[in-house]
């Protein structure tokens, strides 16, 4: 039986695509062993940056103990992003999590629902694989690149153009990414300028790749008492995105359905 050679590029396509894609992540953390290949394929963040916060316990699963804390990453402005971030207590071993401690870690930008205020809110977190202490002449290089994240998957939610009041072209989008035990994470994205204007014409099961940094924003909501409570948002900014054309998960036409 002999494969036809429409179905041979296609399968071309998608190898090489895998193959590059782990060449990249491997590239990035600098052969730091920290996941496995298949986690690292649709999920990974280096963040770089001072720990701001004492820890917090979050939860417990299985006699293991989850603790929260606050990370500042710092921009190429000089303005600092404030990150959430969730470790398990197995992880931090002899590692010195007091303020203001420059760490480095290496995880996933995980998305949890909690039930408040009569509604499901999304939580986002930086979820820690692995965390380490740089050396004093180890800080002027990695610094330059504090903030990297890496997405695969699949939009899951209807794109949204805007324009700033400053005249920037925004795109909103939310990618869902597969994780392990048939898990997904829903990760907010902001799409820019040329970027933004080709996201707004992509459609729900659209499959992307993204590269970018987490930043975090504050914003005011109105609250039941009409009063204005600030909040902040985390979200991936996208500096380079990969359409993958060949592969997606869009509704067929109830036409095509019916065949």
């Amino acid at each position: 039986m002999f494969l036809n050679f429409n179905k041979f590029l296609a399968i071309k396509s998608i190898y090489w695509n895998s193959v590059n894609n782990i060449k990249y992540i491997r590239q990035i953390i600098g052969g730091r062993k920290c996941m496995n290949d298949k986690q690292m394929q649709s999920n990974y963040i280096r963040v770089v940056g001072v720990i701001n916060g004492n820890l917090e316990f979050s939860h417990e699963v299985f006699g293991e103990k989850f603790y929260e804390f606050t990370l500042e990453v710092p921009r190429l402005s000089e303005t600092k992003d404030l990150l959430p971030v969730i470790i398990s207590e197995r992880i931090i071993n002899d590692i010195d999590m007091d303020i203001g401690n420059f760490v480095v870690i290496d995880g996933q930008f995980r998305s949890y629902n909690r039930y408040e205020d009569l509604s499901n809110k999304l939580l986002l977190r930086i979820f820690v694989r692995d965390i380490s202490v740089p050396g004093e002449d180890e800080i002027s290089e990695i610094i330059k690149h504090p903030n990297e994240v890496f997405l695969n998957g699949y939009l899951c939610k209807d794109t949204k153009y805007r324009t700033t009041p400053f005249g920037r072209e925004i795109t909103d989008m939310l990618i869902a990414v597969n994780r392990s035990y048939n898990k997904s994470d829903y990760i907010p994205c902001i799409a820019w300028g040329r970027n933004a204007r080709y996201c707004e014409k992509l459609e729900i099961g659209d499959h992307v790749r993204v590269w970018g940094r987490i930043q975090s924003r504050k914003y005011q909501k109105k609250n039941y008492e009409d009063d204005y409570e600030t909040k902040t948002a985390y979200e991936v900014s996208i500096t380079k995105l990969e359409h993958i054309k060949t592969d997606n998960n869009r509704k067929k036409d109830e036409f095509l359905q019916q065949l």
